[in-house]
């Protein structure tokens, strides 16, 4: 059995996942392998994935169909069919780094005894730019929390050993939204281990005009009730005090725009909410607004 599965959610990504592809053939490490979680596309990436799977490529390539459910629908069913030590996301639209299996698990079979969660390394573009900032010299471990928290920021890659991210509650389902941030699971999971530092780029990212990062205020609108549900997860589990009453603001913004009557008496932080109504009402005037 392979040690690392590389899991890739894709939605109408025909034409990039070529570019993830290539990567994976790149990798002189071939100990893993590539699941693709086809989240109801319309376009060729069925015929795409099977051309693969005929090909002598050197590792397992799994693929599974699934109705449009959203990314973190697709990471619930990445995470219920693997079946590795160790797993980690590399999108549709992204290339898996020079070599990144091989430093992946070299550091695993140093830390793997220490009762770490997994590993935590560094994204950059696609042309080597780093996202964000680094690691602070000298740090072996942390948790995600803990390093936005510390000032650091940008968006950072991880690998999550697979049986300690399958010991917290998949993301929720909200009919008829499609979103619920993926840091849901990694925020409980911060509460209780930690990550070994790899710093060492592990992934080439492109943030693409349609994907999830962009587009925001109409996802706020789209999905609100994901939104709150993530809010009030922040606010059980805050950063920072500042953080904590940005949450609240967002809080009550996205339970307005869902029509949640009952959301001061469902909120971790009944006073707080109270205190933020007034900012909160206005940035869902202003959502609203900007989603138009």
């Amino acid at each position: 059995m392979a040690t690392l599965t590389v899991f890739t959610p894709a939605y109408n990504r025909a034409h990039t996942l070529p570019r993830t592809y290539a990567s994976l053939l790149a990798q002189k490490c071939r100990d893993f392998v590539w699941l693709i979680v086809d989240d109801g596309s319309s376009d060729d990436t069925a015929e795409l994935v099977r051309g693969w799977q005929n090909l002598d490529n050197g590792f397992e390539i799994r693929y599974i169909y699934q109705e449009n459910g959203g990314m973190h629908i697709a990471h619930n069913t990445a995470y219920a069919h693997i079946n590795t030590e160790l797993n980690i996301c590399i999108d549709s639209d992204d290339c898996l780094a020079a070599d990144a299996v091989e430093k992946i698990l070299t550091k695993w079979r140093q830390v793997r005894d220490c009762g770490y969660a997994g590993i935590i390394g560094l994204d950059a573009d696609l042309e080597g730019r780093l996202i964000g900032k680094g690691f602070p010299v000298g740090m072996t471990e942390t948790t995600l929390m803990g390093y936005y928290a510390a000032g650091g920021y940008g968006d950072k890659k991880l690998v999550y050993r697979t049986d300690v991210i399958n010991r917290y509650p998949p993301y929720p389902v909200f009919e008829g939204e499609r979103y619920v941030a993926l840091a849901y699971k990694y925020r409980l999971i911060d509460q209780d281990y930690k990550l070994a530092v790899l710093n060492e780029v592990l992934c080439n990212v492109e943030y693409q005009a349609d994907g999830h990062s962009t587009g925001m205020w109409k996802e706020y609108v789209r999905s609100p009730k994901g939104f709150a549900f993530w809010r009030k997860v922040c606010m059980q589990y805050p950063e920072s005090k500042k953080r904590l009453v940005a949450d609240c603001i967002h809080y009550v913004s996205s339970s307005l725009i869902a029509g949640d009557k009952d959301f001061l008496r469902t909120s971790p932080r009944k006073l707080l909410t109270v205190l933020c109504f007034p900012m909160g009402a206005v940035l869902s005037a202003i959502t609203m607004k900007r989603a138009k």
